[in-house]
């Protein structure tokens, strides 16, 4: 059972033995990131585009792929980023098959290594339908990272391209945000896609 057959957000809490807590506002506290001119420029030029075009492929190629490359930019290409990769952790369980967007603390490209952080998943139109893929993509993330040694908090979103949802997982609780952002909250976007990447780094820093 790949992990688009967790179809539904209950499925995935069910069968993953998680606990859910729904928030509005989550990553309020979280500063907004101001994106880069390149990234201004991109969406400029792709955002109408993918819109027309209305598929996910598009909306993945032409938003998502410029706004998560503008994280890895943040951070000197010290994040890795992949793009409909294969990331199998425990077929017995279902958590196995292709994600849409991994980004991991790891320079290594080659090969998805731990701690994989974030995880993104591209829907056409009704982000709820991403929400039971999305928590079985991040709880196998979890258990690949603790297999490495390293407990991280996993974060995961869900997006049309133009409409972008957050989640968390932190032990067995999946805490999903309420609040739904727009492209036009690109600053707040990034903010949140950037943070768990801010702690890690500045962590390293510290130690």
């Amino acid at each position: 059972m790949p992990y688009s057959d967790f179809k539904t957000l209950d499925k995935a809490i069910n069968d993953l033995n998680l606990t859910l807590e729904e928030s509005h506002d989550l990553f309020a506290n979280i500063s907004p990131i101001q994106p880069s001119q390149k990234l201004k420029d991109a969406l400029e030029e792709t955002l109408e585009l993918a819109t027309n075009i209305s598929t996910e492929k598009a909306r993945s190629e032409l938003i998502l792929t410029p706004v998560l490359l503008e994280i890895r930019r943040i951070f000197q290409g010290k994040i890795g980023y992949f793009s409909g990769n294969y990331f199998n952790v425990d077929d017995s369980r279902g958590l196995n098959g292709l994600c849409d967007f991994i980004l991991s603390a790891s320079e290594n490209q080659l090969l998805i290594t731990a701690p994989v952080i974030t995880l993104v998943e591209a829907k056409d139109n009704d982000l709820k339908q991403g929400l039971g893929q999305c928590v079985a993509e991040m709880f196998a993330a979890q258990i690949f990272n603790e297999r490495k040694g390293q407990i991280q908090t996993i974060y995961g979103a869900i997006s049309t391209g133009t409409l972008w949802k957050f989640l968390m997982l932190q032990g067995q609780t999946v805490k999903i945000d309420r609040t739904e952002y727009f492209i036009t909250q690109i600053d707040k976007i990034i903010g949140i896609l950037a943070e768990p990447f801010k702690t890690i780094f500045s962590r390293k820093v510290s130690a």
